[in-house]
Order: C-alpha cells, then sequence, then structure tokens
C-alpha cells in the first residue's frame, strides 16, 4: 500500500472505516445493540480500486482490536473475517461461543502469511 491508512469506528454509519487521502476506500459493516456486550460484523468491502492492498486485513485486525479494547465478543457473518481470525488464533477468543455467527472460524493451520 503506496499512501497511509487511517482506520476509524464510524458509529453513526455501523461501520469500521478505512482512509486512505481522505477517501473511505473500505470498510467492516457491524451492527452493536446499545447495551449489549457483542457486536455482530456482516462484511467486509474494499473499493475495486484499492483490493490487493492489505485494505481489508488491516480493518479486520484494527476492528478486532477495538473489540478486544472495548471488552466485547464478535458475533461474525463475514467470511473474510473468519478467514483472518483463522490465520490468526490470537483473536478466536473474541468469537461469542453462545452467538458465534454463520461465518464460522476455519478449523485449520493458519496459512503462511
Amino acid at each position: 500500500m503506496s499512501s497511509e491508512m487511517d482506520v476509524q469506528r464510524n458509529v453513526d454509519s455501523g461501520s469500521y472505516e478505512a482512509v486512505v487521502d481522505g477517501e473511505v476506500v473500505g470498510m467492516i459493516v457491524y451492527h452493536a445493540p446499545r447495551g449489549d456486550q457483542r457486536v455482530t460484523f456482516s462484511h467486509t468491502i474494499v473499493d475495486p480500486g484499492h483490493r490487493g492492498q492489505g485494505i481489508a486485513t488491516g480493518l479486520v485486525k484494527h476492528a478486532l482490536d477495538d473489540l478486544r479494547a472495548r471488552d466485547l465478543k464478535l458475533t461474525n457473518y463475514c467470511t473474510f473475517v473468519a478467514d483472518y481470525i483463522a490465520d490468526h488464533p490470537e483473536y478466536k477468543d473474541l468469537v461469542d461461543g453462545r452467538f458465534p455467527g454463520r461465518a464460522t472460524v476455519p478449523d485449520r493451520a493458519p496459512r503462511e502469511r
């Protein structure tokens, strides 16, 4: 990635946004009911012109680190997030055991990075 990426949590739109050169180029859409200790990720989107630059990976890492910092659990419906967690098992504990979502984390050895 040639430009610096900034990730921001946008509470109003319910998304984590990847911003490059002042432009939102990717996002993770989430739902966080008020007072709930669980956040639901529905999907990850990256602008086609910015794919292959590590934006989605950076978004997921930032979002999962934010959940951990805020002591929240994850219900996941995004296959990209599930694959990221499979490759980074240190985040597996964030997945809510009672409500894991439909995009389950594959039970496999992490892929080489």
